[in-house]
């Protein structure tokens, strides 16, 4: 019996967040939370408290250069903002990657696996050494007020995002044969 190993990592991450130990609520400088705030679009209109304790309950992840943050068909349950370095999303097309998007600071990718998408759509690399801060899905649901910010932020996003991609679409099948 094999067992995938996306499923292995899943269970992984899901023990090691009941294992460690939550930090104590802190406060962040407000400077940066209302930084944060106007700058970061999943946290947009979210009231300075409620972000505040949301913040401290991301967790800091580092890629180096090259490094694969996930693989499409991955398992997923966080989605990542970008806080520095920059990132490119692929998508396996008949056996070779296409870019879909690349991504820089204050974007978030992810995040449809918070809307119930549990399989990545796609492959995300990190181009330089890049940080970022990942929110669990069952960490954003605790917190009624933070989801619903973070839910609508997210259904903005992806709706934007859709449109883009519908323009791309009609400019390619209009162009020449």
């Amino acid at each position: 019996m094999s067992i995938d190993p996306a499923v292995a990592r899943m269970y992984a991450e899901n023990v090691r967040a009941k294992v460690i130990p939550k930090p104590h609520p802190a406060k962040l400088a407000p400077a940066l939370v209302q930084k944060i705030r106007e700058k970061v679009p999943v946290f947009k209109g979210m009231p300075l408290d409620c972000l505040n304790n949301t913040l401290l309950l991301g967790e800091h992840v580092s890629f180096k250069a090259g490094e694969v943050v996930f693989n499409e068909g991955d398992l997923g349950d966080s989605f990542f903002v970008l806080m520095s370095g920059q990132v490119v999303v692929e998508k396996n097309q008949q056996g070779r990657m296409v870019e879909l998007a690349r991504l820089g600071v204050v974007d978030c990718f992810g995040e449809m696996a918070l809307v119930g998408l549990d399989a990545r759509s796609a492959t995300v690399r990190a181009l330089v050494d890049t940080v970022t801060m990942r929110f669990y899905g069952e960490t954003v649901d605790a917190n009624a007020t933070s989801a619903s910010y973070i839910y609508r932020n997210i259904a903005n996003i992806l709706a934007k995002r859709l449109k883009e991609s519908s323009v791309n679409l009609a400019n390619l099948t209009n162009k020449p044969a």
